[in-house]
């Protein structure tokens, strides 16, 4: 796409513009990158130090019970699971990921059928990719980077919708779940 864009811009006469373009582009890209890196620190630091002190696998225990509702073969994926989740609540995304391939290797594990997902698996990435959000913190970040007025009014929207997709995604797959038998 960038490719054809400069294509057009010379065959317009504009290649100068299109070159600033970029230029601005790349260090707009640069700037955001060193907006959002303190906030990605900090949290993974964070979870870093909870690790550390046991306070994941407290985390993990308090959360055994309502996973093994949704997902009742979890196994020694609640770690990873539980942790996923949380950081996908506070908004972390990126620092949700680790957690979220561990806990797929987990569950993976756990599954005799090696070319099918479990429904345990299924559910994960599910809950993983509808997250419910109390706090978007990268998406708050990246709002106060790029100057947004009010960055923390997406907070009550995204927590609502969340909500809403992760119980559609738990619906889904407990229908599909019913369904295959």
């Amino acid at each position: 796409m960038i490719a054809i864009g400069i294509l057009l811009c010379a065959v317009n006469g504009r290649i100068e513009a299109a070159l600033t373009a970029l230029t601005a582009g790349a260090d707009r890209s640069i700037e955001l990158l060193l907006a959002l890196a303190g906030s990605y620190l900090l949290w993974m630091g964070l979870v870093n130090v909870a690790e550390r002190a046991g306070l994941t696998e407290r985390l993990a225990k308090f959360m055994r019970k309502p996973l093994r509702m949704l997902m009742p073969g979890i196994g020694d994926a609640a770690a990873p699971v539980a942790l996923n989740l949380s950081a996908n609540f506070l908004g972390l995304a990126n620092a949700a990921t680790p957690f979220g391939i561990e806990a797929a290797k987990r569950l993976a594990a756990h599954n005799g059928r090696k070319s099918t997902a479990s429904k345990e698996l299924c559910m994960f990435l599910a809950l993983n990719a509808s997250a419910v959000e109390l706090l978007p913190t990268s998406v708050i970040a990246v709002r106060a980077a790029c100057g947004s007025a009010d960055p923390y009014s997406i907070v009550l929207p995204t927590f609502i919708s969340s909500l809403f997709a992760s119980a559609a995604a738990i619906a889904a797959c407990k229908f599909f779940e019913a369904y295959k038998g």
